[in-house]
């Protein structure tokens, strides 16, 4: 049975439910994402993420252990998360168990854990993390790549936090974001498994009834800069870490969406099928990996894509980078390339959606993105159909994706 988009009525408001029974293993799913309370929600750096870490520390009442145990002991899995774009409460246990399941969250939801010792420990474990990633390159290179390419934007802020804004977060601060941004008017519900729609709902309707009405607003739309900047950061580190972005003027809901997802698998996406895999480390060995993708969200759309190579060979990599997307954009691909391209994205669909998680997923993106939920089977037939002409066209309208800004954790003097 394939997921479905239904509506439930609560108080004021149509709420949108993604649904999927299946009663080959007696489990049960359940979700609430709201929407605009990500990370892009942030009044100071970090708090949608400690917002979501408190809610996962339990109860007032039974504290972190004691709720844990709760849990584990029917085994249910509770988890709160966070996005750039929305905040996910998910929910999961046996059938049997499922009634208990909900009972725990509805008591999570009337009495979290907003105790100066639940905040102290989330906020230790926190900063520690930040230390850590004080010496992870990596995170180093992506993080200031955000602040070049969106400068001036939420998505340029270490959404993270720092080890300063962490430090100063009050409880007011979290309660403050939980109730003005998780509200029964900007949930979506995303259940499935072995459960009917009408007792989905009534769960939903048990759960959905405990949180306010917040105010709503449209996702901040960023634009990726197209300065083609370089920046070069100076660490303690004997290989280059490489990232880069660029813009990508397409709309997160064009209906094209299959030629982007064509490009994106052959310019970066595709591992040793994939343009810049072949020029860069097979044709001339500089790194392990290289990996582009093009992201298409409500907020950003834009290319990303990152590397490490030696000191020594760095700027020849970043070289190579920008050749390859400008001979891309100039050129196009061949028919060979397509011809293999649509092979493995054609044959390859059953693996994506063999799973309850992996149909309601993709039906909730659809949803998300303003898409029909049998999205998926329209763009397979036009990958099928789908000419080298029309790709070539497609990809050479892009030549914004030449503008690409590079973020390098190296080691100066050695380079010099």
């Amino acid at each position: 049975m394939a997921a479905s988009l239904h509506e439930m009525i609560l108080k004021d408001t149509k709420v949108p439910v993604i649904f999927e029974e299946e009663k080959y293993i007696p489990i049960v799913s359940l979700q609430l994402v709201f929407k605009n309370a990500g990370h892009l929600s942030n009044t100071i750096d970090g708090l949608a993420d400690m917002s979501a870490k408190l809610l996962n520390e339990g109860t007032a009442k039974e504290g972190s252990v004691g709720f844990a145990t709760k849990l584990d002991a029917h085994a249910v899995d509770l988890h709160v998360s966070v996005g750039r774009e929305s905040f996910v409460v998910e929910l999961s246990a046996l059938k049997s168990e499922f009634s208990y399941a909900v009972e725990r969250l509805i008591e999570l939801l009337k009495d979290p854990n907003y105790t100066k010792e639940a905040l102290e420990q989330i906020k230790y474990q926190k900063i520690g993390w930040l230390k850590q990633k004080e010496s992870d390159f990596d995170y180093i290179a992506a993080s200031k790549l955000r602040a070049t390419l969106f400068k001036g934007s939420s998505l340029a802020k270490p959404y993270d936090g720092t080890v300063e804004s962490i430090k100063g977060l009050k409880l007011d601060d979290i309660k403050t974001f939980i109730t003005t941004h998780l509200g029964y008017n900007n949930a979506i519900g995303v259940v499935g498994g072995d459960i009917s729609e009408e007792e989905a709902q009534t769960y939903l309707t048990q759960i959905l009834i405990l949180f306010p009405k917040v105010a709503t607003k449209e996702v901040e739309k960023i634009k990726a800069s197209d300065k083609k900047e370089t920046v070069l950061i100076d660490e303690d580190t004997k290989q280059a870490y490489i990232f880069f972005g660029a813009p990508f003027h397409f709309a997160y809901n064009d209906k094209e969406q299959y030629k982007a997802k064509i490009a994106e698998y052959l310019l970066g996406g595709a591992g040793f099928g994939s343009r810049m895999m072949e020029e860069i480390r097979v044709k001339r060995g500089l790194t392990y990996g290289v990996y582009a993708s093009l992201r298409r969200t409500k907020s950003v759309s834009y290319m990303s894509g990152y590397l490490q190579t030696k000191l020594s060979t760095q700027d020849e990599a970043k070289d190579l980078i920008q050749s390859v997307v400008d001979a891309f954009v100039k050129d196009g691909i061949t028919q060979k390339e397509l011809d293999d391209t649509k092979k493995f994205l054609l044959g390859s669909e059953p693996l994506r959606t063999e799973t309850l998680s992996q149909r309601l997923g993709r039906a909730y993106n659809d949803y998300y993105y303003d898409r029909p939920l049998d999205f998926a089977k329209q763009q397979l037939d036009k990958i099928e159909s789908v000419t080298l002409e029309e790709m070539n066209t497609f990809i050479k309208a892009h030549k914004e994706l030449s503008d690409i800004t590079f973020s390098i954790v190296t080691k100066k003097e050695e380079k010099k």
